[in-house]
């Protein structure tokens, strides 16, 4: 008998090792609230995971009113551990600007953006060193970045500024892929949007580009279960636009052409 999707969400929640349990709402401590050019910023520290808390930043449109679609942002890697969060601000030099926070805003969006760990204000411990601790501990680095991210969403539809039957995903690199992560998890997400990172496994492995990777990005046991294209199964039906470059090393194109075949023929 086939699986439910739920039934392979389930699953899929389960390779993500030890993660913290939870009742009720987020704890949030709002820090600062700024009016800029566009957008109302507000500067918040969140308890997504009762461990260490986690600085974000939230804007939404200046001219507000009643509750509004809302984004959540995913920041990318690239090697700079100090600009997290701050990416949605000020944009990084593989995004065209504007900055997203502008362009968000100026379409009438909110926008939650996060410091997953060892980036932004939660930089110190070296990734190498986060990952070796949590696997000694049961735990798994990527499954504790999700996690977060899937808080966030818990964070958002409790905001009655925020219209929870319209939330969506939006990444670049390690960003696209908790974005294609966290809406195959959560059905909550609406629409996902991945930029440069919808890499399948098994053509990196093919390719030789392994390191390409943080080693963040690694579940233990993943493929005994799932591809990429079943993972990117579950965001179905919902809207998901990938884009990805052909000459990027992350996203070997034979894998795409993979992903694609796979999810025409579901």
């Amino acid at each position: 008998m086939a699986m439910t999707d739920e039934t392979r969400r389930q699953e899929l929640h389960a390779l993500l090792g030890d993660l913290p349990q939870h009742s009720g709402g987020v704890g949030v401590q709002q820090i600062a609230v700024e009016e800029r050019a566009g957008f109302i910023l507000e500067t918040l520290v969140l308890d997504l995971n009762g461990i260490e808390p986690v600085p974000a930043c939230f804007v939404r449109p200046r001219d507000q009113t009643g509750s509004i679609p809302a984004i959540l942002y995913n920041h990318a890697h690239g090697g700079d551990y100090i600009l997290g969060k701050d990416e949605l601000l000020v944009g990084r030099s593989a995004l065209q600007p504007p900055p997203y926070a502008d362009v968000l805003t100026g379409l009438g969006y909110a926008v939650l953006c996060i410091d997953t760990w060892a980036f932004g204000e939660r930089k110190g411990r070296s990734e190498g060193e986060i990952f070796r601790e949590m696997l000694w501990s049961g735990q798994v680095m990527w499954g504790m970045m999700v996690h977060d991210s899937l808080r966030a969403i818990d964070y958002l539809v409790d905001r009655p500024d925020v219209d929870a039957a319209r939330i969506g995903t939006l990444g670049l690199s390690m960003g696209s892929t908790m974005a294609w992560w966290v809406a195959a998890l959560d059905t909550r997400v609406k629409v996902c949007v991945d930029i440069c990172c919808l890499t399948d496994f098994h053509a990196l492995i093919a390719s030789r580009g392994l390191e390409e990777h943080g080693i963040y990005y690694y579940v233990p046991g993943l493929l005994k279960h799932f591809t990429t294209a079943q993972i990117n199964a579950l965001i179905a039906p919902r809207p998901h636009l990938s884009l990805a470059g052909i000459h990027d090393r992350l996203t070997p194109p034979a894998g795409l052409d993979r992903i694609d075949r796979e999810l025409r023929g579901n």
